[in-house]
């Protein structure tokens, strides 16, 4: 490294985010970004360990050591070279992604304070992209036709790994646009699409088809391919079937984020078609991340208030034994989005939704208590019989997706990403789909 003892003499710096009064106002991306200057100085923090349980950390198997000692010398290119060995889309998870690398970093160990491995990613990125180190690259092709269903993470990942490899890949995919939830699912201010629409410009030139707003039946996938790459994601939400599920105003959290984003890309909707919390008071059940996008969408939208509740205990504030370094550590979290207003609030349980005239006005919550298994298995909930009704105008369901059951499919089909493996975090899909990429290309080579 350039200085092997700058974590000594350096602390950590984040970029933080934009004024909560200003961002408030707009969708505009809300984390800053440091000069250059100060970046490579956070880069130079990274303490070259004997173990570096950050890699260790990575779905991707990013080699973190390597970027961070390149982007501290200043030598941007050869840090994207690095990282883009590991990662084809650093754009997304260095805004996105929860940063697993930084919780088992050996500085989070020692003082809590660990290299800021995300926001150098990103940092890196966006260098590449503003001095044209991405160069659209068209491989000699093999002869081979692939079908990805899907355009989604795992899906842009499986195909831009075979088409590096020579293969001829088009993604198929029901939406208008490409990126599945990183379109439709993650709000602008955390993600703006122009950085979506910037790579797929580079994987188009790069010879990739998009046949998008074709819906394709799993029974009878098109023909006319070698083999096939099922990367659709989990596409149905967990539902909270109580008495009052049919009034009006309840939605799944998709509808408001989806729409959202569609609105801000230009599309119009009829008003009875909107999910807008213009002036009303939001209750959001759920308490991760999407959750979490619902509050800062709401209060964007003008709502008076919003509250978002949660089955589960309140995590621990701070370190705590039931999770140790390196895994990823079970605390409180609190998001950008929580810090422009909310009330959060833990272990209740929705018994039933109050309505007037059709709508829903309110939601009867119950507490909870959470009681350990005997047998050191999963803890088990007991109504406290203490009830209380949350008034609101409008309710998002936030609880998660349901894994989709595939069909059974021939030889020459593999499922990739979320399609496999339930709802998880983009990083993961994008890893999963390099592993399934490799897997077609060894089916063609065995």
């Amino acid at each position: 490294m350039g200085d092997s003892k700058a974590f000594l003499n350096i602390p950590r710096q984040e970029a933080g985010y934009r004024p909560i009064h200003e961002r408030i106002t707009d969708f505009s991306q809300v984390e800053q970004t440091l000069n250059s200057h100060d970046r490579k100085l956070q880069a130079s923090r990274c303490m070259e360990c004997g173990v570096p349980f950050c890699h260790w950390a990575c779905p991707l198997g990013n080699k973190q050591p390597e970027f961070q000692d390149a982007l501290c010398k200043g030598k941007w290119r050869e840090a994207y070279q690095v990282l883009n060995e590991t990662n084809d889309f650093p754009e997304f998870t260095g805004r996105i992604c929860p940063a697993l690398c930084e919780k088992s970093c050996v500085l989070k160990l020692s003082c809590d304070a660990p290299v800021t491995i995300r926001e150098n990613e990103a940092a890196i990125a966006e260098a590449a992209f503003r001095e044209g180190y991405i160069v659209p690259v068209r491989p000699e092709r093999n002869g081979w036709k692939i079908a990805v269903i899907g355009a989604g993470p795992a899906g842009l990942s499986v195909a831009a790994r075979l088409n590096a490899c020579g293969y001829e890949v088009t993604i198929f995919d029901s939406k208008p646009m490409p990126g599945g939830l990183l379109r439709y699912g993650i709000p602008n201010f955390k993600l703006p699409k122009e950085v979506i629409d910037r790579r797929m410009d580079v994987l188009k030139a790069e010879g990739i088809r998009f046949e998008m707003g074709v819906c394709i039946d799993m029974q009878k996938l098109p023909a006319g391919f070698d083999a096939y790459a099922v990367c659709t994601g989990t596409p149905t939400a967990r539902d909270l079937t109580i008495p009052g599920r049919e009034l009006k105003g309840i939605y799944f959290a998709l509808d408001m984020l989806a729409q959202q984003n569609r609105i801000l890309d230009g599309e119009t909707f009829p008003k009875e078609q909107l999910v807008n919390a213009r002036g009303k008071r939001v209750l959001v059940i759920g308490g991760g991340d999407t959750g979490s996008d619902c509050i800062g969408t709401s209060i964007r939208q003008g709502a008076t208030n919003v509250t978002q509740i949660e089955i589960m205990p309140q995590p621990p504030v701070g370190h705590n034994d039931a999770t140790p370094w390196p895994q990823w550590p079970v605390v409180l979290k609190t998001t950008s989005s929580h810090e422009e207003g909310c009330t959060r609030r833990w272990s209740l349980t929705s018994n039933r939704f109050i309505g007037k005239n059709g709508k829903v006005c309110g939601v009867e919550v119950e507490e909870v208590e959470w009681l350990p298994a005997k047998d050191g298995g999963r803890p088990t909930m007991k109504p406290t019989g203490k009830k209380e009704v949350i008034e609101a105008d409008m309710v998002l369901l936030a609880m998660g997706f349901l894994k989709p059951e595939q069909p059974t499919f021939a030889e020459n089909v593999f499922v990739a990403g979320d399609a496999a493996n339930g709802a998880s975090l983009v990083v993961r899909a994008l890893a999963d789909g390099r592993k399934v990429a490799q897997r077609i290309d060894q089916y063609f080579n065995r």
